[in-house]
């Protein structure tokens, strides 16, 4: 779909994370997003992962391989985040590197998780901090309802027991999350990539973001 360039005033968020559980969206918003704001965009791969379809399909035996394997991705785009010079024309990613012991706490034991400290200790991790972090709310339901929609194959073995400790993970995460502006926003009832109507109310929202905690929350457009 083809949106119209918005204009930011100079205030704007040049740096936009946007964050949330499995199938609830962000990739699809924050291509969407960038392609609206002109900016960059970092997102995460999930598909170079040899783990991951392994991991959906039994969790405990390949928790830690694919957890490990994310922290060192997301760990190698950080550093060539700065190399790129991050703040130029301004960029969206679909990912907060803080979250990545928010999936280590979920899925590994005391043991790996011991193990996994050791490993993200040692790494030289220079995150940028967000302008702004823009996280989608959805239930467990909703989310098992877009991953079968979508139809990956790997993600169909994914059970609601996984997607409820995740969404209560998220919940819990960024209920303390305190380290930028953060923008609530509730994507359970609607499609914010296929509605315009609301998608142009959340552009205006993000242009105008504040430097504290937001809410947004859209409902289904009346045809």
């Amino acid at each position: 779909m083809t949106t119209r360039r918005e204009p930011l005033p100079d205030n704007a968020p040049r740096f936009i994370v946007v964050e949330g559980p499995i199938g609830v969206g962000k990739t699809s918003l924050a291509r969407r997003l960038a392609d609206t704001f002109g900016y960059d965009t970092l997102f995460e791969a999930p598909e170079d992962n040899p783990f991951l379809a392994r991991f959906y399909a039994e969790e405990r035996r390949h928790a830690l391989p694919t957890q490990l394997f994310f922290l060192l991705q997301r760990a190698e785009q950080m550093r060539n985040l700065h190399q790129d010079d991050l703040f130029g024309d301004g960029r969206i990613a679909d990912f907060l590197i803080d979250k990545d012991q928010l999936f280590a706490e979920i899925n590994l034991d005391a043991d790996e998780l011991a193990l996994y400290q050791q490993v993200y200790d040692h790494l030289t991790i220079a995150a940028p901090v967000p302008d702004l972090v823009i996280y989608l709310q959805a239930p467990p339901p909703v989310l098992a309802q877009r991953i079968a929609r979508r139809g990956v194959p790997a993600e169909q073995h994914i059970d609601q027991g996984y997607l409820e400790r995740l969404v209560e993970g998220y919940t819990r995460f960024f209920h303390f999350y305190d380290s930028g502006p953060l923008l609530i926003v509730n994507a359970a009832e609607i499609d914010l990539v296929g509605d315009q109507q609301q998608y142009e109310r959340l552009v205006e929202v993000v242009r105008n973001a504040g430097r504290s905690r937001s809410y947004f929350n859209p409902h289904p457009t009346l045809i």
